[in-house]
């Protein structure tokens, strides 16, 4: 009989974190008993530095392996959620999630050019100046999705949450510094 598959939303961290945990483990026990590294005949796939990514679709799926036929191990329901890409194979990336979880997912379902970045474990004061002077505008809990409208100068990122901008601390946010 086949196992369930989960959901995760990652709505806030705090509830996911024990879904994470247990995703994290099974990828790794599946590592350990299904070889599901790259081999060197994948001379050409890019083992570049790392570089974030957006989910594309209010559902996507994480794969254990860089294929159709390998089990699905997440499925993300969150669109815009920040993920950390660690390697490129043959149109599928290598993630990593804001919990920690990692898998593989086809490169049609993530954006570069959509760059976003969660609010981590507390609450975020977004504020009106580049250097976080200025008036707090408002806070963020954890777990809310930020467009970031620009680069991150001095520790501080300007972003944009449904239409209000400001700026956030940078070591607020996951995704947001150099991964």
């Amino acid at each position: 009989m086949p196992m369930p598959l989960r959901m995760k939303d990652t709505t806030p961290l705090s509830r996911a974190f024990g879904l994470a945990a247990a995703g994290a483990l099974a990828l790794g026990l599946v590592a350990m008993v299904f070889d599901v590294r790259p081999h060197a005949a994948h001379a050409a796939d890019s083992e570049a530095s790392s570089y974030w990514v957006s989910l594309r679709n209010s559902q996507t799926n994480m794969r254990v392996g860089p294929g159709r036929d390998y089990r699905i191990n997440w499925i993300y329901v969150r669109a815009g959620l920040p993920l950390k890409v660690l390697r490129e194979m043959g149109g599928w990336v290598l993630v990593e999630d804001p919990d920690g979880a990692r898998g593989w997912m086809l490169t049609q379902f993530v954006s570069r050019k959509a760059h976003t970045a969660m609010v981590r474990d507390a609450i975020a004061e977004i504020r009106e100046n580049r250097d976080g002077s200025g008036r707090m505008l408002w806070r963020a809990e954890p777990g809310v999705i930020a467009r970031l409208t620009g680069d991150c100068n001095v520790g501080w990122c300007k972003v944009d949450i449904d239409g209000r901008q400001g700026f956030v601390r940078e070591s607020a946010l996951w995704g947001a510094a150099k991964p």
